[in-house]
């Protein structure tokens, strides 16, 4: 019998949000997406280990000198879980690059060249990777000269229209327009317990994304993200692709509701939207604005940050001996 996870599929591309390969194997996405957040709880896990360890004696052998071992096998960790998720998923995985150059073209640029290279030396294509890099004006600048050399990008902690925008303008392959921590945000800043999925600021956000992007033809595929109840993922049954957390995906497959095309392109044609053309200036402008997409912004980039120095600290402690990394945590 159908079930609503079953119903979603044939009308939206489902993709894993976890870096947990058994919870990828038993709801057989499309694609699969990890984060510094993900990998730090999923390298604590006895199943794991081996990667972790395999990333360290990588680093141990292949740190140049003067850069930060510990860093390095954090890099080569990424690299260790894509290839291993890419053995599941027949799609595409996504890999961050670290939230601490989302200021930084080149150093993002760099990192981007780093893991394609990594990537290669195991087997794995480019074509099968999405660099993720945050939606700041740098992150977009990077994606920009990155899709030029045929490396696709993923633009994360995206809030506001502005952003998407820019995004499809520098010809990004996809975007991830968070649902969930506008969410978080429009319950606290409203004083709201609950937050219907028709009113949720999350789901009309990406809803007025969706439409603006199929209204003028872009490429760039929408990618939902973040999300807190299936609600907000039935409401956008349509959109390009959903990533969504083994919880939600369970949750989905317990229910038998039907689940209707609510973003269609066709609807989106016949729109009266007006096209934005999103400069620097414009798309600054468009960001100070807007306040939920600024504190979510950079909320964002500090979480993510956090969570890659744990990863780092976890690493340095219990498989370096509390060596090979400078401690002032310096990017190298």
């Amino acid at each position: 019998m159908s079930n609503s996870k079953d119903e979603l599929r044939k009308v939206t591309i489902i993709v894993a949000d976890t870096g947990d390969f058994d919870m990828i194997a038993q709801y057989k996405p499309q694609d699969a997406t990890t984060n510094p957040s993900l990998l730090y709880k999923a390298a604590q896990m006895e199943a794991y280990l081996p990667l972790v360890r395999d990333a360290v004696a990588w680093a141990e052998k292949n740190t140049p000198a003067g850069e930060c071992k510990v860093k390095k096998a954090v890099v080569k960790l990424f690299i260790n879980f894509g290839v291993e998720i890419l053995k599941i998923v027949p799609g595409r995985v996504s890999t961050e690059v670290d939230a601490r150059f989302s200021f930084d073209v080149d150093a993002s640029i760099k990192r981007a060249r780093e893991y394609i290279q990594l990537y290669k030396e195991a087997g794995v294509s480019k074509e099968r990777i999405l660099i993720k890099l945050a939606s700041t004006w740098e992150g977009i600048q990077a994606a920009r000269v990155l899709e030029k050399e045929g490396i696709h990008c993923n633009m994360t902690l995206m809030f506001n229209l502005g952003q998407a925008i820019a995004c499809a303008e520098a010809g990004a392959t996809l975007i991830s327009p968070f649902v969930g921590r506008i969410h978080d945000w429009q319950k606290i800043k409203f004083s709201l317990d609950l937050v219907p999925a028709e009113k949720d600021m999350g789901v009309l956000s990406v809803t007025e994304i969706f439409h603006y992007y199929k209204k003028f033809g872009y490429k760039t595929q929408i990618m939902g993200a973040s999300f807190r109840n299936v609600d907000e993922i039935l409401f956008l049954a349509g959109c390009d692709l959903l990533t969504i957390s083994p919880q939600l995906l369970g949750d989905l497959s317990k229910l038998d509701r039907p689940v209707p095309r609510r973003l269609d392109p066709a609807e989106s044609a016949k729109m009266d939207i007006k096209k934005i053309s999103v400069d620097e200036k414009t798309y600054r402008y468009m960001l100070c604005m807007d306040e939920m997409a600024t504190e979510k912004l950079h909320e964002g980039i500090r979480l993510f940050t956090a969570d890659t120095v744990k990863l780092e600290d976890f690493i340095q402690s219990h498989f370096m001996n509390g060596k090979g990394c400078n401690p002032s945590r310096k990017v190298s």
